[in-house]
């Protein structure tokens, strides 16, 4: 069927959002619990939601909210730990599909992306084709639903995919940008968070449409000449920012929340290999090597540190980063301070294949990043974990409670839709 003319009038830009992608991989996984509340995290007192399908939802459960009030909330909510070997596999061949209609994909994390579609429609139809198209081909090559936004601007489109949700599409032309930005909160536009919204608010101006009745200046006077001047532009629905294919990942890591203090240095030792573990395996899954490493470490109090050192040579080894980041975590002489969390990351990442590698490398060196990489196979075939060093073999199990029950790994983050 020929589309409908003019129904995309002006719009080439494609916001795509997976809808509850942790969690509906899972349910993918596990049939049963499809149409149930399904809650994706870690457990125990200091566990932390990561995603939650929308059963869950309905009854306030959301991302970054503790688990045990999301249990609260939801009692008979399904807890998994989750698995980010495998949504970074589902993550790749979303995005492997993407490329397949434009190379102008620019992806702002494994659940979500920008697409510029200008030069596909000769091929695939209008805006609103592709839309249906890439909708139709997610669900029935991954069985998860997601939620695009069509438009002129990448702005606009981002907000539409999230009114579209979930498992919808909304379309927004540029005519109609006006009436559907004006009547939003004034919390919808990109750059307003609690600090500036309580601003906005005491200046009498709840929605976008007040914000963009008001003079620039004014703005500028009340948040500062770049924050006024950028909040006033999208307030008309201005955003000259054009789609940036493949912009390369900056860093990746992984952090830990302890069920109680750790005061133990062996322990946060064992905890500093698993997380290192967690990111070179992160690494190897996008295909980079990194440059530096760096470890943060946050307080009982909450107080929080970081350190980071540059290595000699690109690794994607967890040996090596390990023992960068143990070196720089007994640098600190914290003896017997009550640890709350942990973490590891890789920063300046660089492509594999086109770092520069010494041309001659330990036996060592060989031998340990070919064993990691078998144990990358075995973690795609037989599910995370299921080979891991023998210092982490009890890790779960040591006697105190002590082992972490939340975790969140990413490069650029994983908003969740």
């Amino acid at each position: 069927m020929a589309p409908a003319a003019g129904r995309a009038a002006g719009c080439t830009v494609l916001h795509v959002d997976m809808d509850a992608f942790f969690a509906s991989v899972e349910v993918r996984r596990r049939p049963e619990l499809a149409g149930t509340p399904v809650i994706v995290g870690g457990a125990g007192n200091r566990g932390v939601v990561t995603s939650a399908t929308y059963e869950a939802r309905r009854y306030g459960v959301h991302a970054a909210m503790p688990t045990a009030r999301a249990l609260r909330l939801c009692p008979t909510a399904t807890v998994l730990p989750g698995d980010m070997a495998l949504y970074t596999e589902v993550s790749r061949s979303v995005m492997a599909l993407f490329r397949s209609i434009t190379p102008l994909v620019e992806p702002l994390s494994l659940d979500e992306a920008f697409l510029d579609v200008s030069g596909a429609g000769r091929r695939l139809g209008d805006a609103v084709a592709i839309g249906e198209h890439i909708r139709a081909r997610v669900y029935d090559e991954q069985g998860i639903t997601c939620s695009v936004g069509v438009a002129g601007t990448k702005f606009v489109a981002k907000l539409a995919s999230t009114r579209a949700k979930p498992d919808g599409m909304l379309v927004v032309r540029p005519p109609e940008v006006m009436g559907f930005l004006h009547p939003l909160p004034v919390n919808a536009l990109w750059g307003v968070g609690p600090k500036t919204e309580e601003t906005l608010l005491r200046l009498g101006l709840r929605t976008v449409g007040d914000l963009a009745h008001v003079p620039a200046r004014t703005l500028q006077r009340a948040l500062g000449a770049a924050a006024g001047t950028h909040l006033h532009e999208l307030a008309w629905g201005r955003d000259p920012r054009r789609v940036v294919p493949d912009e390369p990942e900056r860093s990746t890591g992984a952090e830990e929340t302890f069920s109680s203090d750790v005061d133990d240095p062996a322990v946060i030792h064992r905890e500093l290999l698993h997380l290192s573990e967690r990111t070179a395996g992160r690494l190897r899954s996008i295909g980079c090597l990194a440059r530096t490493v760096s470890i943060k470490v946050r307080f009982a109090d909450f107080a929080t540190i970081t350190r980071s050192r540059t290595l000699g040579t690109p690794t994607d080894v967890g040996k090596e980063l390990y023992d960068t980041a143990r070196a720089l975590y007994d640098a600190l002489g914290l003896e017997r301070a009550r640890i709350r969390l942990v973490g590891v990351r890789a920063e300046r990442l660089v492509d594999a294949g086109a770092a520069h590698q010494q041309l001659e490398l330990g036996a060592r060196e060989h031998g340990r990043r070919d064993a990691e990489l078998a144990a990358d196979r075995a973690a795609r075939r037989f599910g995370a974990g299921a080979v891991r060093p023998a210092t982490l073999l009890h890790r779960s199990g040591r006697p105190g409670g002590t082992g972490p029950r939340a975790a969140r790994t990413g490069g650029r983050g994983h908003p969740e839709g």
